[in-house]
């Protein structure tokens, strides 16, 4: 797995700080949704490992984190970019629709 755990301790350096494209997954254990997007998202951070980064913050583990960001339902996905936030998509989406969400900034 090439993604990586985001938490309140390292999101300024892996996130704010990062020198490529960071795709995050809002997530819980117990959300159907997010077990069924978990594959694509995997799959994603191998596929364009070094041109961006993809990381899971847990939203049971770091509340404060989803709730900065606004999140009310998940799974959410929040591309940031230099720092920004660039993009947000909502819900369980195919593939193609999340590559868009980054396909012309990386």
């Amino acid at each position: 797995m090439n993604s990586i755990t985001i938490t309140s301790d390292n999101f300024e350096s892996e996130v704010l700080q990062s020198s490529v494209p960071v795709l995050i997954d809002f997530w819980a254990p117990w959300c159907g949704p997010c077990k069924m997007l978990s594959p694509v998202i995997d799959q994603i951070a191998v596929e364009y490992s070094g041109s961006l980064k993809v990381g899971k913050v847990n939203v049971d583990d770091n509340g404060s984190l989803a709730e900065q960001h606004g999140i009310v339902s998940i799974p959410a996905l929040i591309l940031y970019k230099d720092g920004e936030m660039a993009a947000q998509k909502n819900g369980a989406a195919p593939k193609h629709d999340i590559e868009s969400l980054f396909k012309n900034l990386i």
